[in-house]
């Protein structure tokens, strides 16, 4: 783990405030850049939420949503679509914490 990097505690608070939402995640596991919590579907697409500080603050998070291909070198990764429930389960769980202002979407590729 690299110093400054966190994401313990919100990898952690993700996996069982979505547990009690039915979506069902990985325990915790960590990288050297953070913290992350894997989803497997039933039909083998997998996915993983990356939790990480950003800029080695404790007041500012970035989560980001990662498909893993099951083709060599990363191909065949699932369409975003597939985890469209986890997506909306952590929309949810992020809008109603009251703790949690200045909340930014970002993404790289449309929903499919």
């Amino acid at each position: 783990m690299n110093p400054g990097a966190y994401g313990a505690e919100l990898a952690y608070w993700l996996a069982a405030r979505l547990a009690a939402k039915q979506i069902i995640t990985s325990y915790p596991e960590y990288e050297d850049w953070g913290w992350y919590v894997e989803y497997i579907l039933p039909s083998g697409s997998e996915f993983a939420v990356y939790c990480r500080n950003i800029d080695g603050r404790d007041d500012r998070w970035a989560l980001a949503l990662r498909r893993y291909g099951r083709a060599w070198f990363g191909r065949d990764k699932p369409p975003y679509s597939e985890a469209q429930s986890l997506i909306e389960a952590l929309r949810e769980l992020l809008s109603e914490e009251a703790c949690i202002t200045d909340l930014e979407w970002l993404f790289d590729e449309p929903s499919k």
